[in-house]
């Protein structure tokens, strides 16, 4: 155990899906949360997200600990992938934040459930 202190950003969602939503772009995944354009440059080493998914129907509530480097590079290539791929779409500051699974195979790196469920111990 170290000394070390972090600042833990909360996000959470409320799930009422009863399987994990699939995009023709971004593929499967276990659900999303809205981010905006300025977390595409908010990254600290002190600085973590815990996503949270509570399950309407279920009360079931997830937490995944992710750091803030990896937020960024994933919110910076989906909203990156997403305009280059849609045409005639209109910029906007809303982006999205997924947790993917590992055993899919996605366009950009994608964080997922195994790494980051319950990642109480911040590991990067």
């Amino acid at each position: 155990m170290s000394d070390q202190l972090y600042q833990l950003e909360v996000k959470t969602m409320l799930d009422s899906r009863k399987r994990p939503p699939v995009s023709k772009l971004f593929g499967r995944y276990l659900t999303d949360w809205i981010m905006n354009a300025k977390h595409e440059s908010i990254f600290r080493p002190e600085l973590w997200y815990c996503f949270i998914t509570i399950g309407l129907d279920t009360k079931i509530l997830r937490y995944f600990i992710v750091p803030s480097a990896i937020v960024a590079e994933y919110v910076r290539a989906e909203h990156h992938l997403w305009l280059a791929t849609t045409p005639n779409v209109k910029d906007t500051p809303m982006r999205l934040f997924r947790i993917g699974f590992q055993e899919e195979k996605y366009r950009i790196p994608t964080p997922t459930v195994e790494q980051y469920e319950d990642n109480w111990e911040f590991k990067q």
